[in-house]
């Protein structure tokens, strides 16, 4: 029954990872060079996990797992890690030569295999000898990679915070990826046993799932977020501000304040902000920015706060400029922390929700 489950687990999984890796560098959506390289990652992934689970004897893929295609996935991954962080490496002549110890395994595997085919050379012993040292050099090629693109993640200053918190999330499941593949290797040479084998065999597999979602749903809506963020700040550096004039002699000091930092500093965007934060900003207290909100406006600060983020997640639903990105990601550009509390707020405003106000806006 366990193993009927693992095999269900490892086949699902095997599945997605697949049609991941070619959505991946089909789809307009999530298409661009990073994704291509996690695309590939996830193949290989895959394929090791279909390879290393089915134990078949048909020549083809026992060629295939014999060339350690371990060496090929630590580089794509260490490549979709500098490309993510803009690392100045991708440009350095060296650098090809990470594929060096792939391509090195590819032809020592592909002349023993052909000695053996003539002259009958590669006998049992030899053969257990050579994988110990290829899988060894493998492993330690696979935490040098891995490690050294944790260090460059968490040393770079080109990238927002939520994708550092993903690189880091996924170089982190790599790690234990790798600390289970050596425990198991310990398990199966000590107690000739593979309970730790088939628990990575589920970890590679649930890798898949995770990948799908925050490695490239959720990211792909911070990447759009960010493609909006600059363009915006392109636009407002290009063109000349126009600034709300206040009428000193009807509204406090604390509402010109107020206006100045939602119009100009545009604070509402930080999908973090409380009633605490802005009332440190405007060097006031907590209740007295409450009581002047309600007084003036009739609304809570949420209220307050959301309205700004309705009319700018508005204005980018209506300019067309937009229109190849999701409404998720007008929506955290705009400043909501999450899909539900955008739908939500959007459609108690507005009476329809996002997708269909941009709709009737096309239309219009």
């Amino acid at each position: 029954m366990n193993k009927t489950i693992l095999d269900f687990a490892i086949i699902a999984s095997g599945i997605i990872g697949y049609f991941m890796s070619i959505s991946l560098v089909t789809t307009s959506f999530y298409k661009n060079r990073a994704n291509n390289y996690l695309s590939l990652s996830l193949f290989l992934l895959t394929s090791l996990t279909f390879l290393g689970w089915s134990n078949t004897e048909n020549v083809v893929l026992e060629f295939l797992n014999s060339i350690m295609l371990d060496f090929l996935v630590a580089v794509t991954l260490f490549t979709y890690f500098l490309i993510q962080i803009q690392h100045k490496y991708l440009k350095k002549s060296w650098y090809k030569w990470l594929y060096f110890p792939f391509f090195i395994s590819l032809i020592i595997e592909a002349l023993i295999s052909c000695l053996d085919y003539v002259f009958n050379l590669y006998n049992s012993d030899f053969d257990i000898l050579t994988y110990f040292i290829k899988d060894n050099v493998s492993f330690v090629y696979n935490v040098f990679l891995i490690f050294w693109g944790r260090y460059l993640i968490k040393g770079s200053n080109t990238i927002s915070e939520e994708k550092r918190c993903w690189l880091l999330r996924l170089n982190l499941f790599l790690i234990c990826i790798i600390i289970i593949w050596l425990l198991s290797n310990i398990e199966f040479h000590l107690l000739n046993s593979e309970h730790t084998t088939n628990f990575l065999w589920i970890l590679l597999s649930f890798l898949s799932w995770w990948i799908l979602y925050y490695g490239v749903f959720r990211l792909q809506l911070v990447v759009q977020k960010d493609e909006i963020h600059q363009y915006l700040a392109l636009k407002t550096t290009n063109s000349t501000q126009t600034k709300k004039k206040i009428n000193e002699t009807t509204v406090s000091k604390i509402i010109n304040q107020l206006y100045e930092v939602m119009d100009k500093e545009e604070l509402y965007k930080n999908p973090l902000l409380s009633r605490s934060d802005l009332a440190n900003r405007l060097e006031t207290s907590e209740r007295y920015l409450s009581q002047i909100i309600n007084q003036e406006f009739n609304k809570s600060v949420t209220q307050f706060v959301n309205e700004y983020r309705i009319e700018a997640a508005k204005n980018l639903l209506h300019n067309p400029v937009f229109d190849k990105y999701s409404v998720e990601a007008i929506g955290m550009e705009a400043g909501f922390k999450s899909k539900s509390v955008f739908y939500s707020t959007f459609k108690t405003s507005e009476g329809i929700s996002p997708g269909v106000y941009r709709k009737l806006q096309k239309q219009s």
